[in-house]
């Protein structure tokens, strides 16, 4: 007879690994190098008699001119810290300084549910990029999504692919030859066509003053 308290572990383990998959998570988690990307920070809320009212990511030192998207019903704070090296945007100002938290509170993500936050920002050349979470419930428990990505708590993480290579623009000389070049093929065409109808129209004519005449 298999022993009952195995069954009630094997019921045990049901239960707990769904709940430990809900990961705090950053998606997409794959986007190109050196390019402008938009990110949503999805949070699940874990616990069955709390909700979470608080979230706090800490943002990588290389990302930068970052934006966030609205969120009703949460207040969103930022700290700001200076950069080592100023940056140069493309509208030729420098900056300074660069977020290093974003913490939205105020709401609440109830028991069974889930939330997201989004951002966008400007990737840098290389990765991985990791984004240090603390989610805080209702009844004040804190956890820390700041561990390996192996971990029970790890931190989110967004690997880089290759970057996309702008296809390039034809300058004026190539764009001006390539339609010279249209131009020329649509002459030859027309003249190949009216070659064509001569040499049909003299056939017809030969064909007409060769004809015998028919005797009455």
């Amino acid at each position: 007879m298999i022993n009952k308290a195995l069954i009630l572990l094997g019921f045990g383990a049901l239960i707990v690994v769904p709940a430990a998959s809900a990961h705090v998570t950053v998606n997409p988690n794959e986007v190109a190098a050196d390019s402008f990307s938009r990110f949503a920070i999805r949070v699940p809320n874990e616990r069955p008699n709390a909700d979470t009212t608080k979230i706090t990511i800490e943002l990588p030192e290389s990302l930068a001119f970052i934006g966030f998207q609205p969120k009703p019903g949460w207040k969103r704070s930022v700290t700001v810290v200076k950069l080592d090296k100023p940056i140069t945007n493309d509208e030729g100002e420098t900056v300074t300084e660069r977020i290093a938290t974003v913490t939205w509170e105020g709401g609440k993500i109830g028991p069974g549910e889930f939330d997201e936050f989004g951002l966008s920002a400007k990737v840098p050349a290389k990765g991985p990029l990791r984004f240090p979470a603390n989610q805080t419930y209702s009844n004040g428990e804190v956890v820390h999504w700041i561990g390996a990505p192996d971990s029970d708590t790890p931190a989110p993480r967004v690997l880089l692919t290759a970057k996309v290579e702008e296809a390039a623009t034809p300058t004026a000389a190539e764009t001006t030859a390539a339609q010279e070049t249209e131009d020329d093929d649509s002459d030859g065409l027309a003249l190949a066509f009216g070659i064509a109808g001569l040499v049909a129209g003299l056939a017809a004519l030969g064909l007409t003053l060769f004809r015998k005449p028919k005797r009455s």
